[in-house]
């Protein structure tokens, strides 16, 4: 096959610039001033002639072309990374970066990932943490675990956990509730999604009191307030089975609420290295056994 005269140095700006969604952040990572950044693109461009980038008010977006020379780039410059670091001598070593919402990483993934750094000793695994907002390609990420529908344009999801929501509290607050009419006496600790203890409430066949008081937008937060005793929190319960199991929260009633599950997920586009599918494989047997 012939192969197109393209410097190199041009295609990994390019891949460099998409993943990180600004010139400014690529240069960054390059170690070159944006003016270098902006000139590789522009001279890429101009080599194939057609757009591969658009400005916009939220960052750079490949145009039709870039996002199909894109994912393309990413496998190419991470095979030549694995092969490089092998013949330095890394003995194999292959990094494996995962983006986590945080609820899930301390609720359900933590207590398991030492049992995957023994069975894969020569993967690599950096975990980061997020509050459900991620940018895979933007933040250089392999994978990212996100709670949800599972429905995102463009991303592959594989669903891990369920995590029905129900209220939690400290075992003094749930001693005093014998039913779900009790809540209303109790002070209600409230997420950022608005409509969950109006359906919780739905789903328990009682009206939903007035709601007031300070806003959240973390679970861990909802969780350690509850704990404490500052009120009832509406929290998915497998998330903190072990806070469950220590006494610290306590379930007083029975009904749950659907409310979504945890998904692996990737670009669509993207194809899967040996290790993203070990992983991916790993989550999804603890996920079964764990159910």
């Amino acid at each position: 096959m012939d192969r197109p005269d393209i410097p190199l140095n041009a295609l990994r700006v390019f891949e460099v610039a998409v993943r990180q969604g600004s010139f400014t952040r690529a240069a960054v990572e390059l170690r070159v001033t944006q003016a270098a950044v902006s000139h590789q693109i522009a001279r890429l461009e101009d080599l194939l002639g057609t757009a591969l980038l658009l400005r916009t008010p939220g960052g750079l977006v490949p145009t039709d072309e870039g996002r199909m020379l894109f994912p393309v780039l990413e496998q190419g410059f991470d095979a030549m990374a694995r092969a490089l670091d092998r013949i330095a001598g890394r003995h194999h070593i292959e990094v494996l970066k995962v983006g986590v919402v945080t609820t899930f990483a301390l609720g359900w993934l933590m207590p398991r990932l030492p049992a995957f750094t023994r069975a894969h000793p020569r993967i690599d695994l950096r975990i980061s943490t997020n509050n459900n907002r991620v940018e895979i390609l933007r933040e250089g990420l392999d994978l990212a675990i996100r709670f949800g529908s599972g429905l995102w344009t463009g991303i592959a999801a594989e669903p891990l956990v369920e995590a029905p929501l129900a209220p939690l509290c400290a075992p003094g607050l749930a001693a005093r509730l014998k039913s779900p009419a009790d809540l209303a006496r109790a002070p209600l600790l409230r997420s950022y999604r608005s409509d969950e203890w109006p359906r919780w409430f739905a789903a328990a066949g009682h009206p939903c009191p007035p709601l007031t008081g300070p806003v959240f937008d973390s679970s861990i937060a909802l969780a350690d307030l509850a704990a404490e005793g500052a009120g009832v929190a509406l929290l998915p319960v497998p998330m903190f089975a072990r806070q469950i199991a220590a006494g610290t929260l306590v379930q007083p009633f029975a009904v749950e609420l659907p409310a979504g599950r945890y998904y692996l997920t990737y670009p669509a586009d993207r194809a899967l290295t040996p290790e993203m599918t070990c992983f991916a494989a790993w989550l999804k047997a603890e996920a079964l056994n764990g159910e």
